[in-house]
């Protein structure tokens, strides 16, 4: 069965060409134009991917995406404006596993599209291969379900904060580059290496207090976890 993806774009020439070039890829695609229809969509079509644009009528991308996290895993690509850096930064915030900006190239938007979709393919494949639960401090992750638990109490972490966690403490001590952790973690060759900054400092925020720190900065280097 062909993966699903649902665009969500209020400019429809821009909504048409992209479900033109990801069907062509062989996805089914299915597009929206607001953000109503989009949430009903969501729940109809229960998508492999949603590419939603921040701007949207009756009901913004943001808000949507605040939606989405509530009952899906889905991974979701935002579609920002050129100018407005803060919407990179919010939809990262909110659990946006992706950002697009306009204006941009259809291979691009195909190209992340198949690097999400390959990452939840593969984490997949890890979790059936895998049944297994690590602890790190206070800290418990199972590898097998997904879950991050602290003193107990499970931790809220979307897809990319898990992925990010998970490879930061298999590779525990070692000191990572942000163009290394956004190759190996987001699957990108190239991208915004802010999107690292701010998965790490929304993880650390999510996973450490004052006593307990894992995720250590490098100076000039990158970011490791500390295993004692």
């Amino acid at each position: 069965m062909n993966q699903k993806i649902l665009v969500v774009d209020d400019e429809r020439p821009i909504a048409e060409i992209i479900k033109y070039n990801l069907q062509k890829e062989g996805f089914e695609v299915q597009t929206v134009y607001d953000g109503e229809d989009a949430i009903k969509m969501v729940h109809k079509m229960k998508p492999d991917l949603v590419v939603l644009d921040v701007m949207l009528p009756r009901k913004g991308g943001f808000e949507i995406l605040k939606e989405i996290r509530m009952e899906y895993v889905m991974p979701v690509i935002m579609l920002t404006a050129k100018e407005e850096e803060s919407d990179k930064i919010s939809g990262l915030e909110l659990g946006a596993d992706d950002y697009i900006t306009k204006p941009f190239s259809t291979k691009e938007v195909v190209a992340r599209v198949k690097a999400n979709l390959r990452r939840v393919k593969l984490s997949k494949v890890e979790e059936e291969m895998k049944s297994k639960i690590v602890t790190a401090g206070n800290l418990t992750i199972d590898l097998n379900t997904y879950e991050v638990s602290k003193n107990n109490e499970i931790i809220d972490l979307t897809n990319r904060e898990f992925d990010l966690l998970k490879y930061l403490f298999q590779n525990a001590d070692r000191v990572f580059n942000r163009e290394h952790l956004l190759k190996e973690v987001w699957g990108y060759e190239f991208g915004d290496l802010r999107t690292v900054d701010v998965t790490v400092r929304r993880l650390r925020e999510k996973i450490e207090t004052e006593e307990d720190k894992y995720i250590i900065t490098k100076r000039g280097t990158g970011y490791y976890f500390k295993s004692k």
